[in-house]
């Protein structure tokens, strides 16, 4: 069975599932399997909420039944108090939790695709009453002076043979709060923005900054390249002080042949 039809398909065995138990009211199916049905394909996992009775939740994380009766599970952990990472032995991959319906007022998601419910159900309580935007920062010059400091941080720790946290700080918390910023210095592609994450999506939403991505993240032993990769990148799109620039670049250019 080609794979999208195969995770559909389970969508739906849950879906009844969870109805032969009584105690359940809905399925929210979420993300590309929920309201984005347009990017779905054969990469996507199956998110969802499940929502059951007051009271049931404990059932519902204590036996799992209503996923193992529909096919063998290859692995699986409860990741959070509210529900579980599940992979099925023919490679569909859940990622759910379940709520009882007091509960959702309080938790924040996008809004979801009702896959199944009982005749009884609110609907309404499927729309999010808290909504979450990711993470840009609010005032540029900050930003990059948190960038650049990164990067010359980052460069002592390689240069003194300390080559993971030097990785971290140029190729993970700078690049974090760079790709944050994007939109300051590319106009965004209107595709499925993400509710929690700035990397989601990003090759398409800001295609020339994805582009330099292979530059900025050369690896472990790579961090001089990478730093100057991207300050390269800072000064076709920003002021960057002569200073930092200078330190930065001897730097590299320093540790880089040690």
């Amino acid at each position: 069975m080609d794979k999208k039809d195969l995770i559909l398909k389970r969508l739906i065995e849950i879906g009844e599932s969870l109805k032969q138990t009584g105690d359940a009211k809905a399925l929210l199916g979420l993300g590309s399997i929920g309201m984005e049905l347009e990017r779905f394909d054969e990469w996507s996992d199956l998110d969802f909420f499940v929502i059951v009775k007051d009271g049931k939740k404990k059932r519902f994380i204590d036996n799992i039944d209503w996923l193992t009766n529909i096919g063998k599970p290859a692995f699986f952990f409860l990741n959070s108090p509210d529900g579980y990472k599940y992979l099925y032995e023919d490679g569909v991959y859940c990622e759910f939790a379940i709520f009882e319906e007091h509960e959702l007022s309080e938790v924040t998601f996008s809004a979801g695709r009702v896959v199944w419910k009982t005749d009884d159900f609110n609907e309404e309580l499927c729309k999010p009453s808290k909504k979450n935007t990711p993470w840009k920062p609010d005032n540029l010059d900050w930003a990059m002076g948190e960038v650049l400091t990164c990067l010359y941080v980052g460069l002592c720790r390689f240069g003194r043979g300390e080559k993971l946290i030097a990785a971290k700080f140029v190729q993970t918390f700078a690049l974090d709060i760079l790709v944050a910023s994007a939109s300051y210095f590319e106009k965004e592609v209107s595709y499925f923005k993400d509710d929690f994450q700035n990397e989601r999506r990003f090759e398409i939403r800001f295609p020339d900054f994805a582009s330099k991505m292979p530059d900025m993240m050369q690896g472990y032993d790579k961090v001089p390249e990478s730093a100057l990769a991207i300050l390269n990148y800072l000064e076709s799109k920003y002021n960057v002080n002569a200073g930092i620039r200078k330190a930065i670049v001897e730097l590299a250019e320093r540790v880089r042949v040690q």
